[in-house]
């Protein structure tokens, strides 16, 4: 018998299952990555938060979904270590992959869709957020789904998607308050619609479904107001001061250098060829003239990055709170390797080019993706705990950074805050000294420091200056705990030994 030629619904369905095929490979490698050697690094500073709250529930927490559910769900199957703790940030990683994949088959089609899950699967920056005792992946998980789902709910005219995103927007929000800044990138994307192209939005605003769906996002607006402009107001006030930061950071006080070093420090974090890929993607839909779905993506990817730049200038910021619109780099660089692959030119077979730059975004992050089982990107203090539990005599004196993750794994040890300044350590030193020679304590009494080592010039690290200057020259190096890494990147604590 003849063949029967295969119809094009038929070719659709066999294409469909081929990506549903790629996707579950796909999830079942970032399952591997990222459930690997989960707890087998220390607590740090933030983790031990973690611990902590999702122990003792606050109804005031601003962000307590986590810890909701590590303590409804986590921890009456398992005991909450350095495992367990993580096991929900590793599961929401994974879950993100397929995330990706389904929420950009809707917005992109299934080959752009597929691209995105395939690079985010194996991007270092997410699996350190699966393997972190925090809400980022969740985060993350969330912000691929929400603002994507509004966006297609207007487009497509879709009371499912609406409800769907603002059901995951509202989640969201109890995940960490910065996913909020997606609605901003949502209402700066409708205002340029409005003037971009006036007819396209009021011909949208004619839509029932529309009008319905803006109004409940302008309910929940209001509602975001109520709640998170006394939270952020009160954040500004505590981070002002710098005095309730576990951790020693070296910031540059010039106004425009520091927003600078804060975006170049983000755009090495997704990795550069993922960000220029992701551009070229949004400039490709500009030139086929999707100029809607292209003002969308980069509003996603501006309007938080602008409002967290302004809010610098008057508060220090991290780049974790740049979290919610990564989504949309994948999206980017999957629409730029989809375009790639449909060249028509000499090479074949056709997706060879587009192949090769997947992968060239992938070893771009390869060498921090192998680094990140080695140490965990961060430091390990409960080496440092144990050689100092033998090391220390009663009434020694502990500095350290990061001196909640030391505590934890040294018990009645009462850590004090390592900062900039070398004066509470003079201090400290003194009142030893002071206690020693007038017989209230016993010889041999120290002060030991705990401090991250100098890598390079650009990682927060003691200042160069007066306090490592005061440490070196009234102090003893007697331990360096850490592991190389193949990235630029360096983990080492110093423990140094000032004799009183």
């Amino acid at each position: 018998m003849p063949e029967q030629p295969v119809t094009q619904p038929t070719a659709i369905r066999q294409q469909q299952a081929s990506a549903l095929v790629g996707v579950a490979v796909l999830t079942l490698i970032g399952a591997a990555l990222r459930f690997w050697r989960l707890g087998a690094w220390s607590f740090d500073s933030d983790e031990t938060f973690t611990l902590r709250d999702s122990l003792h529930l606050r109804v005031d927490n601003p962000r307590p979904l986590l810890y909701f559910l590590n303590h409804y769900v986590v921890n009456p199957i398992l005991p909450l270590d350095e495992f367990s703790l993580r096991v929900l940030p590793a599961l929401f990683g994974v879950l993100g992959i397929p995330a990706v994949y389904f929420v950009g088959r809707r917005l992109l089609g299934p080959r752009p869709a597929l691209f995105a899950a395939l690079l985010l699967t194996f991007s270092p920056l997410h699996v350190y957020y699966s393997q972190f005792a925090r809400y980022w992946s969740l985060v993350f998980f969330l912000a691929a789904i929400y603002p994507y789902a509004l966006y297609i709910g207007i487009r497509d005219r879709s009371r499912n998607a609406l409800l769907l995103g603002g059901s995951a927007g509202a989640i969201a929000t109890l995940a960490h308050p910065t996913s909020v800044l997606l609605l901003g990138s949502l209402g700066l994307w409708l205002l340029l619609e409005e003037y971009g192209s006036g007819e396209n939005a009021r011909q949208l605003w004619r839509q029932r479904s529309v009008r319905r769906g803006l109004l409940a996002v302008g309910v929940l607006v209001v509602a975001i107001g109520v709640r998170f402009v006394p939270m952020l107001e009160g954040w500004i006030a505590s981070h002002q001061s710098g005095d309730n930061t576990e951790f020693l950071l070296h910031l540059p006080g010039r106004p425009g250098f520091k927003q600078l070093a804060f975006l170049a420090s983000y755009v090495e974090s997704v990795t550069l060829p993922l960000a220029l890929t992701s551009m070229l993607g949004l400039y490709l839909l500009w030139l086929r003239r999707e100029r809607s779905l292209a003002r969308f993506l980069a509003c996603v990817l501006a309007f938080p990055a602008g409002f967290l730049l302004l809010l610098s200038f008057i508060a220090p910021i991290s780049t974790f709170y740049l979290v919610p619109p990564i989504p949309a780099f994948f999206f980017g660089a999957g629409i730029f390797l989809d375009r790639l692959a449909n060249l028509e030119w000499e090479l074949r077979p056709r997706w060879l080019a587009a192949a090769a730059m997947a992968l060239i975004v992938i070893m771009a992050g390869a060498p921090t993706l192998v680094s990140q089982y080695r140490d965990g990107r961060r430091y390990d203090y409960r080496n440092v705990a144990r050689w100092l539990d033998g090391q220390r005599a009663p009434g020694d004196v502990v500095i350290s950074d990061q001196p909640r993750a030391l505590e934890h794994y040294l018990p009645g040890v009462n850590a004090g805050y390592l900062r900039g300044d070398p004066a509470p350590l003079m201090q400290a030193l003194s009142r030893l000294r002071a206690g020693t020679n007038t017989g209230t304590g016993s010889h041999g009494k120290a002060l030991w420091v705990i401090s991250p080592a100098p890598a390079h010039a650009f990682r927060s690290n003691p200042r160069l200056g007066s306090l490592m200057g005061w440490i070196y020259m009234n102090c003893q190096l007697r331990n360096t705990v850490g592991v190389g890494r193949v990235d630029f990147r360096q983990y080492h604590l110093q423990v140094f030994r000032c004799a009183a």
